[in-house]
């Protein structure tokens, strides 16, 4: 089994960072407006991930970038709910682990940050994702909440973090 390393991000990861994002949202019919294809931040991660109570952590295999997610203040939302956002796994990565150790990961940073909640939105399509993180108690939202500018998505997700 290959051996990856989960570390926080570094302003050199952002070119093949942002790679691995479109690559993967163009996988699963996500390169289109209203999705993080179009971000800003999709190609300067590293900036947008410098404020208190967000982080970004990048997974390596072999000194390559093959994926990522992080935890953001909801945007338009209570500074009490947190996102967990843009988590990407290049495709002949996945199986490994590497989802639910960068799920943990988050959900710890989120609860040391004092976060109540996580948030996160993603596409029905990404039926393995869904899952993931319905094995971390993410319950489903009938509606979208903050402001996230991602219109595309339509699977909106919730995680009490206290208790």
């Amino acid at each position: 089994m290959k051996k990856y390393l989960i570390r926080k991000i570094k302003p050199e990861d952002n070119k093949p960072l942002a790679k691995v994002i479109r690559t993967v949202l163009t996988e699963f019919g996500g390169n289109r407006p209203g999705t993080a294809f179009y971000d800003y931040d999709t190609d300067h991660m590293f900036e947008a991930y410098q404020a208190k109570g967000a982080i970004y952590y990048i997974v390596e295999i072999d000194g390559k970038v093959v994926g990522g997610s992080g935890i953001k203040q909801l945007a338009g939302e209570d500074k009490s709910i947190c996102e967990l956002q843009k988590l990407y796994i290049l495709g002949e990565t996945r199986g490994l682990g590497i989802g639910k150790a960068l799920v943990s990961k988050c959900i710890q940073f989120a609860k040391n940050a004092g976060y109540e909640k996580c948030y996160l939105e993603t596409f029905p399509n990404m039926t393995a994702a869904i899952y993931l993180y319905k094995k971390f108690d993410f319950k489903n939202l009938e509606t979208p909440l903050g402001n996230t500018g991602h219109g595309g998505c339509d699977v909106w997700l919730m995680k009490n973090l206290e208790g």
